[in-house]
């Protein structure tokens, strides 16, 4: 789907713990003349970018402000408590935010999940970003509730996490400027959506490959050589013919 009006790539932006491998593998796959490239980018940031037209898209975590903005939900991920390995939670199979009332629950700055405040109690400073917080969980200062995919991104050998229930989830999702959905654009939504070949590969070859138009054969008017033809089955014996002689009976 490349042509002169093709830009020469698509840049794609995604925030920690989204995982966009998956669909680089199809995208290379698809289009191997179009390189795809790769910008990490902090959640605080990830808005800015895109309204910014300094990436094409963005895989973010919701809420977000869409003025402006696509932004098509892919998927929710499950809420986790990050804990000690040692700590009374981790012999839980999950954990409710009553299981954790009387502990310190800290609350970075860059948290995701749409909330005012963690349940439990409040830290006497807000670490500036996750991983800070992870550092903190680890030296037994508190607690932290993150997405799962966060908690593996962060994932330690002294730390584990469990699912807890009460809390927001984080829902990821696909976000563009609303005024710019390109044939690129287009070709990345349908994998993000799981379409197949045949159905991702934009307006411009969508257009290529329309059916071709039947054309009418023209008639000739060159007259046939030799006159008519008789009919089949339908001969007559020539003008002005010599007649065979009739038979004689017994």
């Amino acid at each position: 789907m490349t042509g002169p009006d093709t830009p020469a790539s698509f840049k794609l932006a995604y925030v920690p713990g989204v995982t966009p491998s998956k669909w680089v593998r199809i995208w290379d796959e698809r289009s191997p003349d179009v390189p795809l490239e790769l910008v990490q980018t902090t959640a605080a940031e990830a808005v800015a970018l895109v309204r910014e037209r300094e990436v094409d898209a963005v895989l973010l975590r919701l809420p977000i402000d869409r003025e402006g903005l696509h932004a098509i939900p892919l998927y929710t991920e499950t809420t986790v408590v990050v804990v000690p390995k040692d700590h009374l939670v981790a012999a839980l199979d999950e954990v409710s935010v009553d299981d954790i009332a009387d502990e310190v629950v800290l609350h970075p700055l860059d948290d995701t999940l749409d909330w005012e405040a963690p349940p439990g109690k409040p830290a006497l400073e807000r670490p500036a970003t996750t991983a800070d917080a992870i550092e903190l969980v680890a030296a037994g200062v508190g607690l932290l509730i993150v997405p799962q995919s966060l908690a593996r991104l962060h994932h330690r050998r002294d730390l584990t996490y469990r699912p807890i229930s009460g809390t927001p989830e984080s829902g990821v999702a696909l976000s563009w400027p609303d005024d710019e959905t390109t044939d690129l654009m287009e070709q990345f939504i349908g994998i993000v959506r799981g379409r197949t070949v045949n159905s991702t590969r934009g307006r411009q070859q969508a257009q290529e490959k329309q059916a071709p138009v039947k054309k009418t054969p023209v008639k000739s008017n060159r007259p046939q050589a030799g006159g008519r033809k008789p009919q089949p089955g339908n001969r007559r014996a020539p003008q002005g013919g010599k007649r065979g002689k009739p038979r004689r009976r017994g």
